[in-house]
């Protein structure tokens, strides 16, 4: 028998496929410690990230009103935060403000190809203006997409709502990101039918998303809650319920949207008198929405929602200004209209441009 006298000597003449085999266990006991150091990492920084974008940039972003701003963030940390849901829990919550506001951000592209399109018409330029219609709704398919995908996360993090039954919350942050949640489903239908096409949104969201806001204080939340409701009734028939008037309690709330400084009830009372085809119920909400702006400063802790309100407001009467003149409301016009009488309107001369 061969005694092997030096650890030398054992490695000489040790097994080739035996030293093969120690190695590849070492390795392989070395890897798996590291994957799992880095999960443990990973994992942290997920839980981390997700608690301060909850706790802190959430808050700090509703005290700004750079709409832009808020825009570009949100498209571009979503995919980032999003894929800490494949090594910690999934951020839904924090995905409902990320892809409500990605969301909105493909809408108002959308909004821009409308009144591009709609300028184009009023030149007589029909290629333009198709295509323009064309780029509109792939913006809306694109919004629609994101809004649907917020009211799923939502769903996910605080049941579904079709089940009629209100969540605890924490905390008022708690509370408004159920309500932007709702605002995400009445969002994504509405985006689905501009688009012209099928994204998968149900039929029902609208009413569904009526139901759940009944879960939050109107008077706590500027009187949005009604205003969402009021306008669920106004666009499906049926939905309103006997001894309800939709349009006296959107007239209710946007006062109390006003006196709070947050105008977001002025946006559902202009839809549903958009849907309704009522021209001057419309430029009466955005008088009201322009006189507001003048004596009512925003609530400084939710100036973002203010500002977003005031965004859509603005992009109704753009609407308007391009189907009837070919432009956009005039600077510092808001609230004025191209065939008022008392001569406030701005006429721009164009003799220097030609």
């Amino acid at each position: 028998m061969i005694h092997f006298r030096s650890a030398a000597l054992k490695t000489l003449f040790f097994p080739r496929h035996l030293k093969c085999l120690a190695l590849a266990v070492t390795a392989s006991v070395a890897l798996s410690g590291c994957g799992a150091v880095n999960n443990m990492i990973y994992k942290t920084t997920g839980d981390v990230m997700q608690g301060f974008s909850r706790d802190h940039t959430v808050p700090f972003l509703m005290l700004s009103d750079d709409l832009a701003m808020g825009c570009a963030m949100s498209q571009a940390t979503a995919p980032l935060l999003m894929s800490f849901g494949r090594v910690t829990h999934e951020p839904d919550q924090l995905a409902v403000m990320l892809y409500l506001s990605a969301g909105g951000c493909a809408e108002e592209d959308a909004r821009q190809h409308e009144l591009a399109a709609l300028a184009a018409l009023h030149a007589v330029n029909g290629n333009a203006a198709q295509d323009a219609m064309i780029r509109q709704k792939r913006a809306y398919a694109v919004a629609a997409r994101r809004y649907f995908t917020a009211w799923q996360h939502h769903s996910a993090h605080y049941g579904n709502p079709a089940d009629g039954e209100c969540p605890d919350f924490d905390d008022d942050l708690d509370e408004f990101i159920y309500m932007a949640g709702l605002l995400s489903g009445l969002q994504a239908l509405n985006a689905q039918i501009q688009s012209t096409s099928s994204i998968g949104v149900p039929a029902n969201l609208g009413s569904i998303a009526a139901r759940a806001s009944s879960c939050l204080e109107n008077d706590k939340w500027w009187g949005a809650p009604m205003a969402l409701r009021a306008t669920v009734w106004a666009m499906i028939p049926g939905a309103q319920p006997e001894g309800e008037d939709a349009f006296e309690r959107l007239a209710i709330a946007g006062r109390q949207g006003e006196a709070a400084g947050v105008r977001l009830p002025h946006v559902f009372h202009a839809i549903a008198a958009l849907n309704k085809g009522d021209e001057a119920m419309v430029r009466q909400v955005i008088r009201k929405h322009a006189e507001s702006l003048e004596t009512t400063p925003a609530n400084e802790n939710w100036r973002f929602v203010d500002a977003m309100a005031t965004d859509m407001i603005v992009a109704v009467s753009d609407r308007l200004w391009a189907e009837n003149t070919g432009h956009r409301t005039p600077m510092g016009q808001l609230g004025s209209f191209w065939d008022d009488q008392s001569g406030n309107v701005e006429i721009m001369d164009l003799d220097d441009l030609l």
